[in-house]
């Protein structure tokens, strides 16, 4: 049971960090500094001073850059790389010692999950944008941020309702989709008829 727990906190921390991936690298961090929870080493670096300060800079700086139009698109562009690693991170750092999963399975899990929720943030994007010409953005990002500080606290402190709420959010994310996929079908059947 201990091993599904730090599985669903790990998985969690992984989809939080596909929002955002500096929130849940800071909450953690902070969480374990002042001693709520054991990091294992080496993740238990995460509790220095001056990483804390380094991945809060990043936070901050990703942000305020994410409610900014074209330095969005640029973050989201590095955060293909940045955020499937994080989400690895984060996944490894949450099962502390209990090693009832193969860390290498832990940590692939981490990273799809990371990077399927950056994907799908990155996709949603465009969408609000050309809907909204832009002005929904700093909207967006906000609850982007906001989600996955509250998804951060949520997977360490009540980690099966974590996982149950990236289930929920999966099951949004391919309902938008095929939602999407169906009005485009319909605008290319009609531009197509008219022909």
């Amino acid at each position: 049971m201990e091993g599904l727990i730090a599985l669903a906190s790990g998985l969690g921390l992984a989809m939080a960090s596909g929002l955002n991936p500096y929130l849940p690298l800071l909450t953690i961090g902070i969480f374990a500094r002042l001693g709520w929870i054991q990091l294992a080493s080496p993740f238990d670096l995460l509790t220095n001073v001056f990483v804390l300060l380094i991945i809060a800079a990043l936070a901050a700086l990703d942000f305020v850059g994410d409610k900014v139009p074209v330095v969005d698109s640029a973050l989201h562009a590095a955060g293909l790389i940045i955020t499937p690693i994080a989400g690895a991170i984060l996944a490894l750092a949450s099962q502390g010692d209990v090693a009832v999963i193969n860390p290498a399975i832990v940590a692939v899990a981490g990273l799809i999950v990371a990077g399927s929720t950056h994907l799908t943030r990155s996709a949603v994007r465009p969408v609000v944008t050309t809907a909204t010409g832009g002005t929904a953005n700093p909207v967006l990002s906000f609850i982007e941020d906001a989600t996955s500080l509250f998804l951060s606290i949520v997977a360490i402190v009540l980690p099966i309702l974590a996982l149950l709420l990236v289930v929920a959010l999966v099951v949004l994310a391919v309902q938008f989709f095929r939602r999407t996929a169906g009005v485009w079908k319909r605008d290319r059947a009609s531009v197509n008829g008219r022909r």
